[in-house]
């Protein structure tokens, strides 16, 4: 049970703000604090805006004394990766290119929080340009797990998850653009969601009628995901996938209530990969079982799945070539090397080939339709094995049970990159730990613009196994 006023989650701190019993500015300098003491060790921001936090406290602190309406997350604080705009705040993109960038407009969904009354703690760390699934940069160095520094917190929002997950604040903007939010989440034993497409504007994605990257919340529970979800969400005309989509009631279908009687889940363990830990399968299964004491009908997916993770590749790769070819160019000296090498593999690609790979996406995305039609929630392991060590290079292979088995991307986490592409809501929930101490994730996807449904059952196992209870021994 939470006790210290740091542990305390979202949705219980505006409560209690909005009541009087806890003070913006007291909770804020706790956490600033907390900060201050554990950046040495996890190195989990790049900016904390001590001085405009404070300030943004006092001023809401005297909106309540003053009775002044309050929104949902009215004094309380909220980190930003540092690959979405904050305006007057430093915005590197992680990379040495932008280390002294400030933009002049936040993005949609930091200006969001910040009129739900939430406070800008600071930007938390990512690889540059958020290139892979570990969280280091030429710009800050390397950020660690708090439930064991000597292993990755993921990424490529891995500082804001390590932040979340130290009691850094109780909620991070995070993106994900293929997986980047649900690695680091299930690496820190969080709530990690990437929303349908759409559902919460993308002001700074530059194709924004191919895009396949998410600007996304990410918490300790479902509720508080909810919560962060309802103060970003809604229509921009900056963003066309979003116009027209209607409001939706994110933070009742998050509350525990019922059961799941009537859902039928469909699940996975491999989704086309070929090994997975011990543990994770071990944690799965468990976490099946609990689903059908609450009352789901579980169905196996037996079809053969094709690999996903080369449509992907083929999107992305292109697409990053043709944002960074020219800063390659000039600047290629004080960027990431791992980040260089991906660029240049978008070489070997043509514009047909690019093509071809939209197609598969096309139908991928019907496939995935037909898996949803007949059940409400496909289930899957998030990660193939628990976080890895903290030196693991992108490009050399992976372990898993003691056994190598082949190179990061397609062996930890295809189970996150198809969702990306087909733009349906995809939701990490805490399953468990790994005999390593480390927790495992399991991950929630549902049909389109459903997010109530995936709230819900996330919200109903989250309370009946509690893994939100546990924290780091920081």
């Amino acid at each position: 049970m939470a006790t210290e006023l740091w542990q305390r989650p979202a949705h219980e701190l505006a409560g209690l703000i909005a009541s009087k019993a806890v003070s913006p500015v007291e909770l804020t300098t706790v956490v600033l604090e907390r900060i201050d003491r554990l950046q040495p060790r996890l190195n989990a921001f790049i900016t904390v805006c001590h001085d405009a936090a404070l300030g943004a406290a006092r001023q809401a602190e005297q909106a309540v004394m003053d009775g002044a309406a309050l929104g949902p997350l009215h004094g309380v604080p909220f980190a930003v990766k540092d690959l979405v705009n904050t305006a007057g705040v430093r915005t590197t993109f992680g990379s040495l290119v932008y280390e002294h960038n400030v933009p002049a407009e936040d993005a949609v969904a930091a200006a969001r929080m910040k009129a739900a009354g939430g406070i800008l703690l600071g930007k938390t760390t990512t690889p540059e340009f958020g290139h892979k699934a570990l969280t280091d940069a030429p710009l800050f160095g390397r950020s660690c797990n708090p439930w064991n520094v000597a292993r990755t917190c993921g990424g490529s929002s891995g500082g804001a998850s390590a932040a979340v997950a130290a009691g850094l604040g109780p909620l991070g903007i995070a993106t994900d653009g293929g997986g980047s939010t649900r690695i680091p989440a299930a690496c820190c034993g969080l709530v990690g969601l990437k929303q349908t497409l759409g559902t919460v504007p993308h002001s700074q994605v530059q194709d924004a009628f191919g895009n396949y990257t998410y600007v996304t919340p990410l918490s300790r529970t479902v509720l508080d995901t909810a919560l962060q979800l309802s103060a970003m969400a809604g229509a921009h005309p900056s963003d066309p996938w979003s116009i027209g989509l209607a409001p939706q009631d994110f933070v009742a279908a998050a509350r525990p209530e019922g059961d799941l009687k009537g859902r039928r889940i469909l699940w996975s363990l491999t989704l086309g990969n070929t090994v997975v830990a011990r543990d994770v399968r071990a944690a799965f299964e468990a976490a099946l079982h609990r689903f059908a004491e609450l009352g789901a009908e579980l169905v196996e997916l037996t079809e053969a799945v094709p690999k996903m993770e080369p449509i992907w590749r083929v999107i992305n790769h292109a697409s990053w070539r043709a944002r960074f070819g020219d800063m390659i160019r000039d600047h290629g000296a004080r960027m990431s090397p791992s980040l260089l090498r991906q660029v240049e593999v978008g070489a070997q690609w043509s514009a047909v080939d690019y093509q071809r790979a939209m197609f598969e996406r096309t139908a991928l995305f019907r496939r995935v339709q037909g898996w949803l039609e007949a059940n409400d929630v496909l289930v899957t392991p998030t990660l193939a094995r628990t976080a890895l060590p903290i030196e693991q290079d992108l490009f050399e292979p992976i372990e898993i049970d003691g056994e190598v088995v082949g190179e990061l991307r397609s062996n930890l986490f295809p189970y996150t990159l198809p969702f990306n592409i087909t733009g349906h809501p995809a939701m990490t929930v805490p399953c468990g730990f790994g005999a390593d101490g480390l927790p495992i994730g399991l991950q929630l996807v549902g049909r389109l613009h459903d997010e109530p449904t995936l709230l819900r059952v996330g919200a109903l196992y989250e309370a009946a196994e509690r893994w939100a209870e546990a924290w780091p021994d920081l």
